[in-house]
């Protein structure tokens, strides 16, 4: 079975994304399968294991965790913003869940447990800019932007262009706090409800972070061009705060601009992970807090990597 067959024998998850980005599927055939996503397989079971106070569990991982990387998750799955069920669900997160300060380490509380020390609904974060990215980058995508949390994180850039939940101690940005706050800021300034006002200080913290990113090749080291780590030549799904070359790839091809020369030995580090029948394997998995098992193996073949690589292999080309 040729590697896009393949994706659309799957999950509808994957197979409306395929249909949209690698064939030539009629705009109503691809939103009629978009429909599926949250009435059967990945997205079904993701609605379908929210507790009734808005959070996603899966003990022993703390609440804030799961949910945070649940709806992740979600997001990943392309699922439809206004149908009433994925609605419903960001609506409970939304009203009942707060971010607090319980025992050192903050949490997922319902709003009358919420101390003096927390209180910020879930859609305005907390305080580091990975853990924000991923909430302002769902948040947004599921039509509750937050307006304080884009400034915030538009205020919290380093003088290199990227970020660190380690700033202020440290001076330098992060390729794995940058990927995620890129993805928030994006999806932030795509969204109805943005603030108009916001929106060209978004694109030019957006343009500096990419710069950081680019100047190094996606994976090198400015000042000596060796490899900033060798995980991020693997791809993992999902990626959770994780930096690889795939996923900062097919950032770029979302964000909708064409290619940067300066991405080329990344994509041939895509290309050269592809195995015989077209597909990539899933190097790793960060999905140990996640409510739900996708059904990949470490080490086999990867429905996720294989979309992600073969969507950005046909942006590359046809630029």
């Amino acid at each position: 079975m040729n590697p896009v067959d393949w994706l659309l024998d799957s999950d509808p998850t994957i197979r409306w994304q395929t249909m949209r980005d690698l064939t030539s599927a009629t705009p109503s055939a691809i939103a009629a399968e978009r429909a599926c996503v949250a009435r059967d397989g990945i997205g079904a079971a993701i609605l379908n294991s929210q507790d009734g106070d808005g959070a996603w569990r899966r003990p022993p991982a703390p609440a804030w965790l799961t949910t945070l990387f649940t709806l992740q998750l979600l997001r990943a799955t392309g699922a439809d913003p206004a149908d009433p069920a994925i609605d419903a669900a960001l609506s409970r997160a939304e009203t009942n869940l707060r971010w607090s300060d319980h025992g050192g380490r903050w949490d997922v509380r319902a709003p009358e447990l919420s101390g003096p020390s927390g209180g910020n609904t879930f859609f305005q974060g907390e305080v580091e800019p990975c853990i924000n990215g991923g909430v302002l980058a769902f948040g947004a995508y599921f039509g509750h932007p937050n307006h304080n949390l884009a400034r915030r994180l538009q205020s919290e850039q380093l003088p290199d262009g990227g970020w660190n939940c380690e700033a202020p101690k440290s001076k330098v940005s992060s390729f794995h706090t940058t990927i995620c706050v890129l993805e928030g800021l994006l999806e932030y300034q795509r969204a109805p409800g943005a603030e108009p006002e916001l929106l060209p200080q978004i694109a030019r913290a957006r343009k500096c972070g990419e710069e950081y990113l680019l100047e190094r090749r996606l994976f090198r080291r400015r000042s000596t061009g060796a490899v900033v780590d060798p995980e991020f030549l693997t791809f993992a799904f999902p990626p959770r705060y994780e930096y690889d070359v795939l996923r900062a790839l097919d950032y770029f091809r979302a964000e909708g601009g064409p290619p940067d020369p300066r991405m080329e030995e990344a994509v041939q580090v895509v290309v050269g992970r592809r195995q015989p029948g077209g597909r990539w394997l899933l190097d790793g998995s960060h999905g140990e807090a996640i409510a739900l098992d996708l059904g990949e193996t470490v080490g086999e073949p990867s429905r996720w990597n294989t979309l992600r690589a073969l969507r950005v292999m046909r942006w590359w080309e046809k630029a």
